[in-house]
């Protein structure tokens, strides 16, 4: 078992010790295209240089319950979803998603009947697979649709006269995708880059199997690395002031034989006194945009929260490594888990995840 020292703070207003950077608006994220030779989308110009925003627009609430269906909304707040990143779906049609439906439900028994999802034997044969538009849910007119998958089945044993349950769900997004990438694609593809899926790993396998099979694309873990957790404090705590956020839990990782887990625990106002004091800051500097938050000022404000930590446990946070952030509106774990507590902030959550896909695409 590895130790968990649990620390419940309340942080000071003043006397913040805080290490800034230099001003910058971006830093460029460059790597090479790891194309093979007979993928359909050959060499494309100006694809394999992305820029990873440095500076982003605060989140704003939104009531999501006027524009998207509430049986869906409920599906993306109530669970926690695992995340991977997709490539671009060749030849994918959101006209054909019944079509789809049928393929898949069929590709599932196949895959079972072969014995290759053994795992599905506690479940019936029979398979009713959906996807379906989930209206709504775009923020720009370059954002493909949202895709909903969920698949229901019945356990082996089930009264005849029992319906049909949701065993498996997934989602294709994409929200605020990079304009200049969804424009330079050629008019065959589709890009969704953002997969979440919650359900037996095994049938997400062969969901996964089928979209490439299907679309010649590919699937990739979508870990929320160091910077994207940061980013997530920094998000949910500007919106305490219009959603409380009850709390600000964070767990570090710090390097100790054996490793120590430390939950590092905030009270919500003095979260949002500390993130105002740092937001005043740089706005006296001048050299803040009006609604946007800057890096600059998120590695600022968990410098800051580093800082009373150690004033107060004498244990330097610097040498470990985020690794989960939780508030009332949502939580996020670096293995690739978010959960979306709140359904007036789904947006802003998405809008991240979907940049750390298109970054963590390998085209």
């Amino acid at each position: 078992m590895e130790p968990l020292g649990e620390s419940v703070m309340r942080t000071p207003h003043n006397g913040a010790v805080v290490q800034r950077r230099s001003k910058t608006r971006s830093y460029r994220l460059s790597y090479r295209s790891c194309l093979g030779t007979t993928s359909r989308l050959g060499p494309t110009p100006a694809l394999t240089t992305r820029r990873l925003n440095a500076s982003r627009r605060a989140a704003k609430p939104q009531n999501l319950t006027e524009r998207v269906d509430p049986e869906h909304l409920a599906l993306l707040v109530k669970s926690e979803w695992q995340l991977s990143y997709v490539t671009p779906l060749y030849q994918f049609r959101h006209t054909q998603l019944k079509s789809y439906s049928r393929q898949l439900s069929a590709f599932i028994v196949a895959e079972r009947q072969q014995g290759l999802a053994v795992e599905v034997s506690e479940l019936q044969s029979s398979y009713r697979v959906s996807l379906s538009v989930l209206q709504g849910l775009t923020e720009s007119e370059n954002d493909p649709e949202t895709v909903l998958i969920q698949i229901h089945s019945k356990p082996l044993f089930a009264k005849q006269d029992e319906p049909q349950k949701s065993v498996w769900s997934g989602l294709l997004t994409c929200i605020h995708g990079s304009p200049e990438y969804l424009r330079s694609l050629s008019k065959d593809f589709t890009c969704l880059p953002l997969f979440g899926s919650r359900g037996p790993e095994y049938l997400s396998r062969v969901v996964k199997t089928w979209f490439q099979k299907t679309f010649d694309c590919c699937f990739g873990p979508l870990e929320i690395n160091h910077t994207s957790l940061q980013w997530f404090v920094a998000l949910w705590v500007d919106c305490h002031s219009q959603s409380n956020i009850q709390h600000l839990r964070m767990l570090w990782t710090v390097p100790a034989e054996p490793p120590l887990q430390i939950m590092y625990t905030v009270d919500p106002q003095d979260a949002w006194d500390l993130w105002n004091s740092v937001r005043k800051e740089e706005a006296a500097k001048g050299a803040e945009e009006v609604g946007c938050i800057e890096l600059q000022e998120v590695s600022g404000y968990l410098e800051a929260l580093k800082s009373h930590f150690y004033r107060h446990f004498r244990l330097d946070l610097s040498s470990g490594i985020l690794k989960q952030v939780s508030t009332a509106l949502g939580s996020a774990k670096d293995t690739g888990r978010i959960k979306m507590s709140n359904s007036r902030h789904v947006i802003a959550t998405l809008t991240l995840l979907t940049e750390c896909a298109l970054l963590k695409m390998p085209i």
